[in-house]
């Protein structure tokens, strides 16, 4: 008798994710044209997307802020295998993008750029869906691209890779 060694088989995983207070109002935003973070009152931290709390002062988080669109490339990876719930075909590069006055950088896609040009401290701007198309979803931003601006200082963001 042969030893199996492997085993070929589908994998599905179905989960429905209901958003909180918080990320519905950063998410309204977004439908908006418009990205929403919430300030500590005790640290001052700025979290994008919301959190409804600290987690470094464990208290709720009800300052909104709206933040530019703008913002600095901390890490970055290319990605070379494909995924059905993307429309961007590989390899492309996924960036984290710290946005001007955050304190916490969130994942997107980058584009309108080589893979090799992509670097850290790279200044980006989001690029959004026409006003018809935005919605209560990540997808109403695109991707981000390039700016014409210097490269942020290593030091500006290197508490946050």
């Amino acid at each position: 008798m042969e030893l199996v060694k492997s085993i070929v088989t589908p994998v599905v995983l179905d989960y429905d994710y209901v958003t909180g207070r918080a990320q519905s109002r950063f998410l309204r935003g977004i439908a908006e044209g418009r990205i929403l973070g919430q300030r500590c009152i005790e640290c001052r931290r700025v979290y994008v997307p919301s959190r409804g709390a600290c987690p470094r002062c464990a208290v709720p988080t009800e300052e909104e802020i709206q933040l530019p669109d703008k913002g600095t490339v901390t890490t970055f990876c290319i990605v070379r295998v494909p995924s059905e719930n993307l429309s961007f075909k590989p390899p492309y590069a996924c960036v984290a993008v710290l946005l001007d006055g955050a304190n916490i950088p969130f994942n997107h896609v980058m584009q309108e750029c080589a893979l090799e040009d992509v670097h850290m401290g790279m200044r980006v701007q989001a690029v959004w869906a026409p006003k018809a198309e935005l919605g209560p979803s990540m997808s109403s931003i695109r991707y981000f691209k390039p700016i014409a601006e210097p490269d942020a200082d290593y030091d500006s963001y290197k508490e946050h890779l």
